[in-house]
């Protein structure tokens, strides 16, 4: 038997014990209340008798039958009970229904009532059958005279219970059916909510769901209609690098601004990145529907960092070899051009050219060994040199440059560095100001390394100097931008650093500056 129907039954069971407990328990009491009030009737009718000054004259002259009998048989008629018996102070009947059973004793026990207590004394067989009867001295001053004893027949509150139980049968009834219905209507919404699965499924569900959610590798964030966590697993966290407590609020955690976004609205997305913490993800999100209703949104995190690293490590490569690769084919041509003026015989000009390729060379970043002394910083300010030189641009270092030791984390210097050299260089190429140039100033302060980059750009849109900073903003115009900035951000804070924009739209000379502070970049040993 499937559970919905077994709680079915069972509600169905309990409505039905209530129901008939409930019964059972207004039956004993109107039995009860019924049988009370004929009794208190009875007593009032032979109160009222007792009071009779004829009655109480011929109880103290035990006078039987004649006015008596009379007023027995009047008072019995007109309240409809089944007798009414007068005694004398003896319990000799005086007057009596049936003739025959007058001058006899009473058939039960009027002690009570001969002592001057009322009685009521419920239901007690006597010579006219069970009967509901109650008993009331007769007095004459303060003496007891007599006794009047009135009752009902058994009948009559039997009837009255007959009539008032069949009509709370009837509500019982009712109150059953609309118990039954209320069962039956919570039943369907049981298996509406639970889409028709049994608790043992239900179980197993659970448990499926939280070996997926915590055994894959990826992280796993849902939430609902009102944008309020539903469900994660602990690798959504740690990508991440926040707490998602189930039912807060999406606006009131700290996340990417592409996470918001892609929750927001509500759209399928594909391998968008953004940066939390140090980290670079690719995010996909997907609306979920249930029966054409949308009942919120999955989205699931993939770490790109390592990938991302090697990207950049393989770009930083591929720069420094093309900037190889330019310099050999320059080195090529010059020495053809000197081995041209050498067959010419024309020995005054090779050593004038000779002259003029040593100063021309003279102040290449490249060669600044002094100023800077780490072998990464100057890789990579020669692939930048030559990247520079192809586009037409100017790279130079500041005269105040000066880095006497080596680099701690080279990937995080590669980061901060080459991402700000790479916007000045574009922002550089992209301004009105010809010739176009980028400067770089390098500066150690004991272990932290200082860093600025000014370039001959128009600067930053004071429109996008507050977001300049969150992934995907950008001023380029071609897709794929906007991690750049922020990805330098990220990994200078990471090390207790910062980059920030020193500069607002360029009206002088130049255009944009940032600066950079990068605590523990650099070795303290000289």
């Amino acid at each position: 038997m499937r559970f919905s129907r077994q709680v079915l039954l069972l509600q169905i069971g309990v409505v039905a014990l209530v129901v008939g407990i409930g019964v059972a328990l207004v039956s004993v009491l109107l039995s009860r209340t019924l049988t009370d009030q004929y009794g208190r009737r009875a007593l009032a009718i032979a109160k009222s008798v007792a009071a009779d000054p004829v009655v109480v004259s011929n109880a103290a002259a035990k006078l039987p039958a004649g006015p008596l009998e009379e007023r027995v048989l009047a008072v019995t008629k007109a309240n409809e009970a089944l007798f009414v018996v007068i005694t004398d102070d003896k319990g000799i009947r005086l007057a009596h229904p049936t003739l025959s059973e007058i001058g006899k004793p009473v058939s039960t026990p009027a002690d009570r009532a001969l002592a001057g207590e009322d009685e009521i004394s419920a239901v007690q067989s006597g010579t006219l059958g069970l009967s509901v009867r109650s008993k009331t001295p007769i007095r004459q001053g303060q003496r007891v005279v007599g006794e009047v004893s009135v009752g009902f027949e058994v009948g009559d509150p039997t009837g009255d219970f007959n009539r008032l139980l069949a009509i709370t049968l009837v509500f019982a009834g009712g109150a059953l059916l609309l118990g039954a219905g209320a069962s039956a209507l919570l039943n369907r919404r049981l298996r509406r909510v639970t889409h028709g699965l049994e608790p043992h499924e239900l179980t197993e569900l659970l448990y499926e769901r939280e070996a997926v959610l915590h055994g894959i590798g990826e992280g796993v964030l849902a939430v609902d209609e009102a944008n309020r966590v539903s469900v994660r697993n602990d690798e959504a966290e740690r990508l991440l690098g926040t707490e998602l407590p189930i039912g807060a609020a999406m606006a009131e955690l700290e996340l990417s601004p592409r996470v918001h976004k892609a929750v927001a609205e509500g759209r399928p997305v594909d391998n968008l990145l953004a940066v939390a913490g140090n980290r670079v993800l690719v995010i996909n999100s997907r609306a979920v529907h249930l029966d054409d209703r949308p009942i919120g949104t999955v989205l699931t995190f993939r770490d790109r960092t390592d990938l991302d690293t090697v990207t950049r490590e393989l770009d930083g490569i591929r720069a420094l070899s093309d900037g190889l690769r330019a310099q050999r084919h320059e080195f090529a041509n010059r020495l053809h051009t000197l081995y041209g003026l050498l067959q010419l015989g024309h020995h005054t000009e090779a050593v004038e050219y000779l002259q003029t390729l040593t100063d021309s060379t003279s102040a290449r970043p490249s060669e600044l060994g002094d100023a800077v002394a780490d072998p990464y910083l100057q890789a990579l300010l020669v692939a930048k040199t030559e990247q520079a030189q192809e586009k037409g641009l100017t790279l130079r270092l500041a005269d105040d440059t000066w880095v006497p030791t080596t680099v701690t984390d080279p990937i995080a210097a590669n980061t901060v560095i080459g991402n700000l050299v790479d916007n000045a260089l574009h922002a550089a190429r992209m301004g009105p100001r010809r010739p176009a140039t980028v400067e770089v100033s390098l500066l150690a302060e004991g272990g932290t390394l200082h860093l600025s980059v000014v370039d001959s750009g128009p600067g930053v849109p004071e429109e996008l100097r507050r977001t300049l900073f969150d992934e995907g903003v950008s001023t380029k115009i071609a897709p794929g931008h906007g991690l750049g900035l922020a990805l330098a951000r990220q990994a200078a804070r990471a090390r207790g650093g910062d980059v920030w924009l020193a500069t607002g739209p360029g009206d002088g000379e130049t255009g944009a500056l940032f600066v950079a502070k990068l605590p523990g970049m650099l070795t303290e040993d000289g």
